[in-house]
């Protein structure tokens, strides 16, 4: 299982790897946070937030990361490939964050449809 430590590295490393200009605007950054965090719209607990993008006219914008969502649904994997899902993870949040700038909803619109697909019981890709 991947620790919080090793998480947290794994993350700024990813985050590094980004060029800067994409986090323009993103002032509370991209934090990691130990709990995990169920789906609201979870039938069965067995839907987690691994991730969500967040902006407040109080507060700013920023991307959390759960560290226990992704530990309990990727702990099992190799350490490369839980580093690939949380890559995933952090771009997915970060096409949300630039999509907010620019005035698009396309990502908004492909998570609804993962949720629908959820609702009816289908795979979600």
């Amino acid at each position: 299982m991947i620790s919080l430590e090793e998480a947290g590295e794994m993350m700024d490393e990813i985050v590094t790897e980004i060029p800067e200009v994409y986090f323009n605007y993103l002032n509370g950054g991209v934090v990691l946070l130990e709990n995990y965090k169920l789906h609201p719209k979870s039938k069965n607990n067995d839907l987690y937030t691994l991730g969500e993008y967040q902006r407040s006219y109080q507060l700013g914008r920023s991307i959390r990361i759960y560290y226990g969502s992704l530990a309990i649904v990727y702990g099992n994997l190799p350490k490369d490939q839980f580093k690939e899902k949380l890559r995933d993870v952090i771009l997915h949040e970060l096409t949300h964050h630039l999509e907010s700038l620019s005035g698009e909803y396309d990502l908004e619109i492909k998570d609804l449809i993962k949720m629908e697909k959820y609702n009816r019981g289908e795979k979600m890709d």
